[in-house]
């Protein structure tokens, strides 16, 4: 090889400008192309005749190499017959100079006789050129198997590969046109019902599946999940109603599909007496109950660990959900749909259960802990009907005590925050909205406190007995020593709090005032209180218990799956909240001032559980209240603007 050899070097032109010891040459390639702000630049390396292809003798430079290829056909003129550029015109005429006979099209023929055969006079400086030529036309394909052994040659492709190709690529370039066309009704949102077979990559980064989107890259949007939202929105591929959130947060709209199967036949204490089972008018999947025999308070909880064993597929299954997905449209539940038959509380005459039979204290604490595998008899109340029954036989001793615990663990630092709750609701036909106020009532706090109990009963027991435990624990807040009084205090107050911990070793539950607690009230679901269960399951069965590591790896994966659910259920009120708005357009409602820190002031709306910042018309004090209406409404960002009426 000589210098000023035209060359191919990773499949760029290259110059030979020197030659050095061990057989090895120098060459000159370009690293960067010119543009309006830097000059191009260029790389020099040291090669041997096996890293390169040999196209050429006695160019002049590679600038001007690559100044000839500046004026290469585009790959469409290649692939036209008809083609009027002259290059093209010639690798034609030369395709069918070697074609004349019917064998030749299996010749192999060198790229210097092949640029022979197109160019009647070469020139060096379109070494490169010409096999730009060649890679882009559909006439002559190269023969890689040559260029392993280091040279190039061609071999001319017969008719029907050509017209393959032909029409092939005249089918790329429609599609690509009609995909232009399709990007321009895009920017003026005017689409065609035909369109949306485009809008998939739209509607995948909408729902969190990717994170790019051809389509908003081709129109020059923004590549986000809420821009992605907002197009879908405005185009009409979406409707308002379509919640994207649980999917965006990967988690699944379904229920778990496995079956429990009927609970185990075995031994179990038969409770006497009723117990009750109090829970929103709304709930389908009852897990607890209460009752009181005189002597010893009764917390009764749903047993699906009596059949899901750890490390067993539905266990796993549990696990990778983390809890029940609570959606205002709908519930995907942790454990299947089958499995509230069997083990929810008082849908049959006598319901398993995981049973805590405490024995209090004078105090009010927790003096004995007994876990017992029971048959309760339970009856299902509303938080109405157990309010109306507070004065009851049946009722009124557990008010007493719910009532002397919640005043024993605020001796003991409890910290008691009262917001305001709603329930959201979407109706599943015509997708209307209904948000109702959640009525704090006394059998709230009853059935709060009875938990409390029997989340402090279990850790005692575990604890006593040695057992492997997911102790729940808190750190005490820090309270200024002057709270603003109503609704603000409240929200003072949630700033205080601190995160809570799970850990092996108990530890003081501040916020609870409770020294020792764990949550075991939720098995059907939660995951975490599924294992506390399997663990006293094991424990009261002389099973191996899950050893420490074991359990706080298993915990921590179902709580992060868990944290995943809670925020797609949080961003889904917001949207239906939002929705519910939409469709309300006359809305106005009361705003409560509860924080003056910020640059605006923070107002909670508590028909619609809803916080904002506006500046008022006029000053307010915290806990004041106004008038407010919606100003503006983004739904695909989540943001509400309201202002003062």
């Amino acid at each position: 090889m000589k210098l000023n050899s035209v060359v191919l070097y990773k499949n760029n032109a290259a110059f030979v400008t020197a030659e050095v010891a061990g057989g090895k040459y120098t060459v000159k390639f370009q690293t960067a192309e010119k543009t309006q702000t830097k000059p191009a630049s260029y790389g020099e390396q040291n090669v041997r005749d096996k890293d390169v292809l040999f196209l050429c003798e006695g160019g002049t430079s590679l600038q001007s190499v690559l100044s000839c290829a500046q004026v290469a056909p585009l790959a469409q003129d290649m692939y036209e017959p008809s083609s009027s550029n002259s290059l093209s015109e010639s690798v034609r005429e030369a395709w069918e100079l070697l074609c004349s006979d019917e064998e030749s099209t299996s010749a192999e023929i060198s790229f210097s006789d092949l640029w022979a055969l197109i160019r009647s006079t070469k020139n060096p400086d379109e070494a490169y050129l010409i096999y730009l030529a060649l890679a882009n036309t559909v006439y002559f394909k190269q023969n890689l198997r040559a260029q392993m052994e280091g040279h190039l040659s061609y071999s001319p492709r017969p008719q029907e590969e050509i017209d393959a190709l032909i029409k092939k690529a005249s089918e790329k370039g429609k599609e690509a046109e009609l995909h232009q066309q399709f990007i321009q009704r895009l920017k003026q949102h005017k689409l065609l019902p035909e369109d949306s077979r485009y809008m998939g990559d739209v509607e995948a980064l909408a729902l969190g599946k990717t994170d790019k989107s051809r389509t908003l890259h081709d129109a020059h949007i923004k590549e986000t999940p809420e821009r992605a939202h907002r197009l879908l929105l405005e185009t009409g591929i979406w409707d308002i109603t379509r919640n994207p959130y649980p999917v965006r947060w990967g988690i699944s709209l379904q229920s778990a599909q496995e079956s429990l199967g009927p609970a185990p036949e075995e031994e179990r204490y038969e409770v006497p007496g009723e117990s009750y089972a109090i829970d929103s008018q709304w709930s389908a999947d009852p897990d607890d109950a209460i009752g009181f025999d005189g002597k010893y308070v009764w917390v009764h909880i749903a047993d699906p660990a009596s059949s899901v064993l750890p490390g067993s597929s539905i266990d796993e299954s549990a696990r990778a959900r983390g809890s029940t997905l609570y959606l205002p449209e709908r519930t995907s539940r942790m454990l299947s749909e089958e499995s509230l038959s069997e083990y929810a509380l008082g849908l049959t005459q006598k319901s398993k259960a995981l049973s805590f039979r405490i024995l209090l204290a004078s105090d009010g604490s927790v003096e004995e802990c007994t876990v017992l595998k029971t048959l309760v008899r339970v009856r299902r109340l509303t938080y109405e009907e157990a309010d109306g029954m507070s004065q009851s036989p049946e009722l009124k001793d557990l008010f007493l005590i719910a009532e002397g615990n919640e005043q024993r663990r605020k001796k003991s630092g409890a910290v008691q925050i009262t917001l305001p709750e709603v329930h959201i609701s979407v109706d599943p036909e015509t997708k209307k909205v209904d948000i109702r106020a959640d009525i704090h009532l006394k059998s709230h706090d009853l059935v709060r406190e009875m938990m409390l109990l029997a989340g402090e009963g279990a850790a005692k027991f575990a604890f006593t007995n040695g057992i492997p435990f997911p102790f729940v624990s808190q750190e005490s807040p820090d309270i200024p020593q002057e709270l603003p009084q109503g609704l603000a205090g409240q929200f003072r107050l949630r700033k205080c709090m601190r995160k809570r911990s799970v850990g092996v070793t108990p530890a003081m539950h501040s916020g609870l005032g409770i020294a020792m607690y764990s949550q075991v009230t939720s098995p059907l679901r939660r995951y975490s209180d599924l294992i506390a269960h399997q663990q006293l399951r094991a424990f009261i069965d002389g099973r191996p218990l899950l050893d420490r590591d074991t359990m706080l790896e298993r915990i921590s994966a179902g709580d992060a799956a868990a944290a995943a659910a809670h925020k797609a259920e949080h961003k889904s009120e917001q949207h239906w909240t939002l929705v519910y708005l939409l469709q309300n357009p006359n809305w106005e409602g009361e705003a409560i001032c509860v924080d003056k820190s910020g640059k605006q002031p923070q107002f909670c709306i508590p028909s619609l559980a809803m916080e904002t910042f506006f500046t008022p018309k006029e000053q307010v004090q915290l806990n004041d209240a106004v008038r407010v209406k919606v100003l503006e409404i983004n739904i695909s960002e989540l943001t509400c603007t309201f202002v003062q009426v």
